[in-house]
């Protein structure tokens, strides 16, 4: 039977089950470990649709380590050895960062209460075999929803360095058919679920989406950010005497999606302009990686930036302008000169046609003129997409090409490709050249 404090971490993740079989299958698809790709050695693989929710962010940290930290020469080669060091260093930077706001403790969801992990293993299949279907819908049905989660137990640990050397002592634990749901597990308990609620916009509303199978934003930005928070804009919002919780500092990698492109939302310069050129980009029903090499592009954030991020901090509706009246609040929130007698000259300079309003353009120009961009003409681009399907023959490998800033005459675009529509939202005029007759998927 489950444990209260195990139904309170299901209802978190999968909602109150309004339909067993529903929920069931759902939870087959998310039933996989964190696998490398035998054509990729630091790429993950993802068997099917749902848990890229988790299986992205981590890849994306993971190539944080190897491109970044590492002092490994070729970031793509990976021995086993060397997997099983990053992959832990990976998920032990995630839980630290979700238990940054935390009390002074961190977590493991361990499966198996009172065994070892070498008799965990003798109950299931043998591993994923990669001809046909995973066998981990298999170890699903044979275990099934509820008496898995009955056998989930919470580990505690006070410091840091305790929790890494448990990361590694269960590797084979997050490589087996469980790891990525119970990494994920780890990291809600780790932040804590009472914290996770009141993060939540609407704390209803699951991680997990009951009909389709993806995560929520908010389990998105739980693994990006450590905050659970379900908007991707910089700052709080007020709406209606509600307030709506947004990103609050620059996140060690970004987050891009297609739905800024179609107008649906706005994506903040917290996760736009990361401290790491790796970006978790989003479609309509998954999630990869868009990332290079090229650090200029994440430069430390220039005082136009910054202008820009305030200006548009008073224009939550992405309109490109605020009402005048607020020219002094932002002209303030920049320690800019702000008495009255200079902020009404700026506003006759800003707005010589009265309309009452000033436009971000020549704001920007006025206080913050261009200076000149440090971003190259060329660099080299990396993508990532675990699902097998998205890949060329079916085996997961970065798809490699070339960003080529800077042009805005029509005439000159290559294409109009959903990847590079989602580009667009950072880099306006950005063309890119692959390496491959066809363009990376972003399904």
């Amino acid at each position: 039977m489950m444990s209260e404090s195990n139904k309170e971490l299901v209802n978190l993740v999968w909602g109150e089950k309004n339909g067993k079989g529903l929920v069931d299958s759902i939870f087959r698809r998310w039933t996989q470990g964190f696998v490398f790709s035998d054509s990729e050695p630091t790429a993950l693989e993802q068997f099917e649709g749902g848990p890229c929710a988790v299986i992205a962010p981590v890849q994306a940290f993971l190539l944080k380590n190897q491109l970044f930290t590492s002092e490994k020469s070729n970031w793509r080669t990976c021995q086993e050895d060397e997997q099983k060091e990053v992959l832990c260093e990976t998920l032990g930077n995630i839980l630290e960062m979700a238990g940054l706001n935390n009390a002074s403790s961190y977590c493991l969801a361990i499966w198996q209460k009172g065994k070892t992990t070498t008799e965990t293993e003798r109950e299931l299949p043998a591993e994923t075999s990669r001809q046909g279907e995973p066998p981990t819908a298999l170890a699903a049905e044979e275990l099934g929803f509820e008496r898995f989660h009955a056998l989930i137990h919470k580990r505690t640990f006070q410091s840091f360095s305790d929790l890494k050397g448990a990361i590694c002592d269960n590797y084979s634990m997050w490589r087996n058919r469980f790891g990525v749901l119970l990494f994920l597990y780890s990291v809600i308990l780790t932040k804590g679920i009472e914290n996770v609620k009141n993060e939540i916009e609407d704390a209803e509303e699951p991680l997990i989406d009951p009909v389709y199978g993806h995560g929520s934003q908010s389990l998105i930005n739980l693994l990006l950010t450590g905050h659970a928070v379900s908007n991707v804009w910089d700052g709080d919002r007020e709406c209606s005497g509600m307030k709506l919780l947004g990103i609050h500092s620059q996140a060690h990698v970004g987050f891009l999606t297609l739905m800024e492109s179609l107008r649906y939302c706005k994506v903040g310069t917290f996760l736009k302009s990361p401290k790491f050129p790796i970006w978790v980009i989003g479609s309509e029903t998954h999630l990869t990686v868009f990332f290079t090499k090229e650090m200029t592009l994440v430069a430390t954030e220039a005082p136009s930036d910054q202008a820009r991020r305030i200006f548009q901090a008073y224009d939550p509706e992405d309109n490109g302008f605020i009402p005048d009246a607020l020219l002094e609040e932002v002209m303030k929130a920049l320690d800019l000169v702000s008495e009255p007698e200079y902020v009404n000259l700026m506003k006759t300079k800003l707005d010589p046609e009265g309309l009452g309003i000033i436009l971000l353009g020549p704001f920007l120009q006025e206080f913050f003129p261009e200076q000149g961009s440090k971003v190259p003409e060329s660099f080299s681009v990396y993508h990532y997409n675990g699902l097998r399907q998205s890949n060329h023959n079916e085996k997961v490998t970065y798809f490699e090409g070339t960003a080529v800033m800077g042009f805005e005459d029509p005439r000159l675009q290559t294409d109009d490709t959903p990847i590079k529509r989602c580009l667009q939202t950072k880099w306006h005029y950005v063309e890119l050249l692959w390496n491959t007759d066809r363009p990376p998927s972003l399904n």
